[in-house]
């Protein structure tokens, strides 16, 4: 099947989430291309980027697993290619 890239961005509002969702990045580990994160003290927040390269129903239940999360928002970008 083919695959694609794309950016999922991640902000975590509570810290007690950050656990789980690391968990969740390592079982996914083999589609991560890099990750990012920002901690943003002042609004007590985290911004994560991840970038994957995965078909397309493994980035949409990766997505959807971390958007589960209470205390984490999540949206994806897909490249065209």
């Amino acid at each position: 099947m083919e695959t694609r890239v794309a950016l999922i961005g991640v902000i975590v509002e509570e810290l007690d989430a950050v656990e789980k969702l690391n968990g969740l990045l390592h079982e996914y580990g083999q589609y991560i291309i890099g990750r990012m994160g920002l901690p943003y003290r002042e609004k007590n927040i985290s911004i994560i980027s991840v970038v994957v390269n995965a078909e397309a129903d493994v980035i949409s239940t990766l997505a959807g697993k971390l958007g589960m999360i209470k205390g984490v928002n999540v949206k994806t970008i897909y490249s065209k290619k």
